[in-house]
Formats: C-alpha cells, structure tokens, sequence
C-alpha cells in the first residue's frame, strides 16, 4: 500500500519539478550565464591591459 501511495506522489510531483526545471535552465540560460561570460571576457580583457601597462606591447622593439 505505501508503495502505491509513494508512485502516486511521484506521478503528481513530476509535472511541477519538469517546470521548475525548465524555468530554473531558462534563468540560468539567458540570464546567468551571459553575464558570466562577458565578466570573464572583460576580466580577461583587464588581465592583458594591466600587462602590456607594464611591460609594453608586444612586438619588435
């Protein structure tokens, strides 16, 4: 009896967590990760200007 119980709860629960889920991706897709990925490209960016500030651009002297 239990187990029925436990499947049923499990069969009603799974509509819920697949939105939750898809709304949790759809954030992380479109708004995390973009903002992510230009901090570490601008980060990056910062990285070598901070460098060639330092020790001069690159090339023949």
């Amino acid at each position: 009896m239990a187990a029925e119980a436990d499947r049923v709860l499990a069969t009603e629960e799974a509509p819920a967590s697949r939105l939750r889920e898809t709304l949790v991706f759809l954030l992380l897709a479109v708004l995390i990760w973009p903002f992510i990925a230009v901090g570490v490209v601008a980060g990056w960016g910062f990285i070598v200007w901070m460098y060639y500030l330092f020790t001069g651009p690159p090339g023949p002297v």
